[in-house]
């Protein structure tokens, strides 16, 4: 499981995930702080970021949602089920694992913390390529993917 606590990280098992992690300052003060934790629980890092939740409800371990993107008129699915969930006073976040039918195999977590008086937004992600086709051999494009939309994750809570 993707830790959601400063400094911790899996240690390199020697497995196929590719780990990425990226950060970005989304606000200053105890405004932004409260925004950021509030929006970070109701799923808004993903909405904010283009995606569908089948969950209005707050992050809760256990959850189960289907998680859907649009493009290029397609509907891709993603079912996920939330691992872990963090509330402290410097830091909220919550993780998830894929389920059978998610375009990728792996973990995802979103954390925001506090530096001194900036919130900041975490994501961090263990990707394997999905062991069912068609999404296998789409891998490649999956990747790049990935990697825009990390950087909507870091705007979808920028408190302007």
């Amino acid at each position: 499981m993707i830790p959601l606590r400063h400094g911790e990280w899996l240690p390199d098992d020697g497995s196929a995930h590719e780990r990425s992690e990226v950060s970005a300052v989304v606000g200053r003060g105890d405004t932004a702080w409260a925004r950021a934790s509030r929006d970070l629980l109701r799923w808004r890092v993903k909405t904010r970021s283009g995606f569908s939740v089948n969950d209005d409800g707050p992050v809760q371990v256990g959850a189960r949602p289907t998680i859907t993107f649009r493009i290029l008129g397609a509907t891709i699915r993603e079912p996920v089920e939330v691992v872990d969930v963090l509330e402290s006073t410097d830091r909220v976040g919550f993780s998830y694992r894929t389920r059978p039918g998610h375009p990728v195999s792996g973990e995802e977590a979103f954390i925001v913390w506090r530096s001194g008086d900036d919130v900041v937004l975490s994501v961090r992600s263990l990707t394997r390529a999905s062991a069912r086709q068609p999404w296998r051999a789409a891998f490649p494009l999956l990747r790049i993917a990935q990697r825009v939309v990390r950087r909507r994750y870091l705007r979808a809570l920028r408190v302007v």
